[in-house]
């Protein structure tokens, strides 16, 4: 089995970027793009093989492919991003995961972003957020549930997406950020909760045995090696001031 890692090529049009929980600053594009460059580098160092999509130069937020699409074994589901600017996105997306996985799409007038499902298992846990609401949650529900699959609705304070507040970094284990998730949401899951000193730490992409982390974020990278966590900083502080984390820029897709 393959693991085909999709992202996207910085646009020219970074600065642009939709902005929520954050002020806008100055973005410079090459530096995000070398950045983004090394993170695709890493990828391919952990055996994946990357397709890279051209950038947009009409969409500012393109790289952060996650948001397009929700990969699961099965299937793949198309997402509506709540941001209407966003949704041009999704086509070249879909286009790229068509070979791999049938798919299915959230419908009007429903939004989800691909930043707010974390798939742990069976379990698809969607957040509800300023971008993905319950009709999404709804037609989820109607998409998975009858292939087996259990998936529930987390509220969340604070943040952009579920998977600012919380994502796998091992089996059965998540890393969690408690001011904007309760962790109680994920029964059955251990919770590792980050610094508090490093409210942005709870993002990150696993990859087979390794954990792609941001290295603006020691502390918190302290706790997941003391549990055995085997952790690959990455620069992504220009990508971040964008609003978007290392689980953003790719959509990985076991074949």
């Amino acid at each position: 089995m393959t693991l085909l890692a999709i992202t996207r090529e910085v646009s020219p049009a970074l600065e642009r970027c939709e902005l929520t929980h954050l002020a806008r600053r100055p973005i410079d594009v090459d530096r995000a793009r070398r950045q983004h460059a090394a993170y695709c580098a890493l990828l391919a160092e952990l055996g994946c093989e990357v397709q890279r999509l051209p950038a947009e130069p009409d969409l500012p937020d393109s790289v952060f492919v996650e948001d397009a699409a929700v990969v699961l074994d099965e299937v793949a589901i198309v997402a509506r991003p709540g941001a209407a600017s966003r949704r041009a996105e999704t086509t070249s997306v879909a286009a790229a995961l068509a070979p791999h996985r049938e798919l299915l799409y959230i419908e009007a007038p429903a939004t989800l972003d691909g930043g707010d499902v974390l798939c742990l298992a069976r379990d698809v846990f969607v957040g509800l957020s300023s971008r993905s609401g319950e009709p999404a949650l709804a037609q989820m529900r109607t998409l998975l549930e009858p292939r087996g699959l259990r998936v529930h609705g987390v509220p969340l304070d604070g943040c952009l997406h579920l998977k600012s507040a919380a994502c796998a970094v091992g089996v059965g284990t998540l890393l969690v950020q408690p001011r904007w998730v309760d962790p109680r949401a994920f029964a059955g899951y251990e919770c590792i909760a980050v610094d508090e000193s490093e409210p942005f730490a709870a993002n990150a992409v696993r990859v087979r045995d390794a954990l792609i982390h941001p290295e603006a974020f020691p502390r918190t990278r302290e706790r997941l090696e003391e549990r055995g966590v085997r952790v690959l900083p990455v620069a992504a502080d220009e990508l971040a001031k964008a609003e978007g984390g290392v689980s953003c820029c790719s959509l990985l897709v076991e074949r």
